[in-house]
């Protein structure tokens, strides 16, 4: 009876235990009233099922506790999960992902040439791939551009408008970044300058718009005024003079002010040796600005104002003269400073040109006519200075720079517009003490057809 009794109470007991270790886990279903948005990105999180208590674990380090929850998120790519627990203590989760996006925009940091293509720059975070962004001015698209897969967005647009840009990507928009446009001013200078011929100048603004013009004749302002049409103006040339031109574009929103100005000589087109005047003060100027060797700029044409146009002669292959013409002039007024053929601080002898530079920082600074080897013996290569003897040497050389054996840079009373030398590179004896000055030991020479 006693062993009938215990195995009832056993069998109660494992009914009684039955229900708990067959309990199920409680059903969860999540919901986010959007998974994609533009941050601060706010979103409302909805847990249904079967769960008596919820908890939320939003990724960003935040928590709520209920069926419904509110959050909002920074940038950032995040996953929400709710907890949900049975009446039996029981638990379980569902997530969701959240993408909390942000788009930036840096516009070019000076003002952009009308018309001209420029670069904006952004971000789309948190990075997705690939994708095509737009580039917007107000409501018309200004340009598409593409983000690539870190999120980094380059759109390329012609601009014609100033105003505040924004990029857009499937709703999402950035911040505006104003952008200031340069207008395109045009303003040139017909005809050489030549005395006795036409002179014109030519302005005009896109996109239209007003310009004023200041004109000085040497110190005297001759014109002063606004034109809201393009302008042609006929500049006097009965004397020798010297013109200087201002042109500028007048305010207008969203435009930064754009300036140009031009000088232009009134000149005397034959010049040679013992010539004076403003046209010989014109032309020393010029060859100064161009880095040829002067004295000075003074007005006389003497012999270093010769040797400065012989230079410029051999450089552009003209007659070797020391002689100003009317084509003269006009290479002069359209040339720029020769390149030098290496970098860095050096000094340069063009066997071919029969010239001499000096190169600091890869940039020509002085500009000499020489005269090498009349057997081409003058040796090519890359030298160094290794001896200077200052003043007169009884052979006639001055201000003597030895770059290997025998030769040397130096000045001499003869310096030929050709090679005439017995192998060094002679300079004219009034230059010879500043190029002594710009070539200490150890200075390179590099000498080359």
């Amino acid at each position: 009876m006693l062993l009938s009794m215990r195995r009832a109470a056993i069998f109660v007991a494992a009914l009684a235990l039955a229900p708990a270790a067959q309990a199920a886990t409680p059903t969860i279903l999540v919901h986010a009233s959007a998974q994609t948005g533009a941050a601060p990105f706010h979103v409302t999180f909805t847990a249904t099922g079967d769960a008596v208590s919820y908890h939320w674990d939003f990724g960003d380090g935040n928590s709520a506790g209920g069926p419904v929850a509110d959050h909002t998120y920074r940038t950032g790519a995040f996953t929400a999960t709710v907890t949900g627990t049975g009446a039996d203590g029981s638990t379980q989760r569902a997530s969701v992902p959240i993408k909390s996006m942000s788009l930036s925009l840096s516009a070019p940091r000076k003002a952009a040439a009308y018309g001209a293509w420029t670069t904006f720059r952004g971000r789309l975070r948190p990075a997705i791939g690939r994708t095509k962004v737009e580039l917007y001015l107000g409501d018309r698209r200004a340009a598409t551009g593409s983000a690539d897969k870190r999120g980094r967005v380059r759109v390329r647009a012609r601009l014609f408008r100033p105003g505040n840009y924004q990029l857009r990507w499937n709703g999402i928009t950035s911040k505006a970044a104003g952008v200031q446009l340069r207008p395109y001013l045009h303003a040139v200078i017909a005809g050489t300058g030549q005395l006795h011929m036409p002179l014109v100048l030519h302005a005009s603004l896109r996109p239209a718009g007003p310009v004023r013009v200041e004109i000085w004749r040497g110190p005297s302002r001759v014109v002063a005024a606004n034109y809201l049409r393009p302008v042609v103006l006929s500049l006097g040339t009965h004397h020798e003079a010297v013109y200087r031109i201002r042109v500028s574009s007048l305010p207008q929103a969203g435009f930064v002010i754009a300036q140009r100005t031009i000088r232009r000589d009134v000149y005397v087109p034959s010049l040679s040796l013992g010539s004076r005047g403003p046209s010989v003060r014109a032309l020393e100027a010029r060859l100064n600005e161009l880095h040829y060797g002067l004295r000075g700029v003074d007005g006389a044409f003497a012999e270093d104002t010769s040797d400065a146009v012989v230079a410029f002669q051999k450089l552009h292959g003209l007659p070797r003269t020391g002689r100003v013409t009317s084509v003269f002039w006009h290479l002069l007024l359209n040339a720029s400073v020769p390149r030098a053929r290496y970098p860095g601080d050096h000094i340069e002898v063009n066997k071919t040109r029969q010239v001499l530079l000096v190169v600091r920082g890869g940039q020509v600074v002085l500009i000499s006519h020489t005269s090498t080897g009349a057997t081409g013996n003058t040796p090519v290569g890359r030298w160094h200075v290794y001896s200077k003897v200052p003043g007169w040497l009884p052979d006639g050389m001055f201000d003597s720079s030895f770059f290997v054996g025998a030769f040397a840079i130096h000045g001499y009373p003869s310096v030929p517009y050709y090679p005439a030398s017995h192998g060094c590179v002679r300079l004219p004896v009034w230059i010879a003490p500043r190029i002594y000055q710009l070539d200490p030991y150890g200075t390179e020479v590099d000498i080359y057809y």
